[in-house]
């Protein structure tokens, strides 16, 4: 039975930043986006890129390792690698895949997801 989790305070964020917490033993990218906060998997499907290290662009996550990019408000893949020879024998030997992606909820200054 999932359940909610204090991963963070509020004013631990800045919009436009993200952070890797922990809950329940997995690593979760916290994101935060005015006054929205997003939570997906951290590590990237592909060969678990710290996706905490990457570039976020709006709601878009570029993984740090190969460039691969999701949509962190609802872990869709945008982009399976970034290109070239090297990315293209690498992404042949993994299916592209989305992030998980975590409900959230703000309670008294506590960020929570559920897990």
């Amino acid at each position: 039975m999932a359940k909610f989790a204090e991963v963070a305070k509020t004013d631990e964020l800045k919009s436009g930043t993200t952070k890797m917490v922990t809950a329940a033993g997995r690593e979760i990218l916290l994101t935060r986006i005015g006054e929205k906060y997003y939570a997906t998997d951290n590590r990237c499907p592909h060969m678990k890129g710290d996706l905490s290290q990457g570039k976020l662009t709006g709601t878009v996550i570029t993984c740090p390792r190969h460039g691969s990019q999701f949509d962190i408000s609802n872990g869709q893949m945008i982009r399976w690698l970034k290109g070239g020879l090297v990315s293209k024998l690498a992404g042949a030997l993994k299916r592209p895949s989305s992030l998980t992606v975590y409900a959230v909820k703000v309670e008294d200054g506590r960020v929570l997801v559920e897990v």
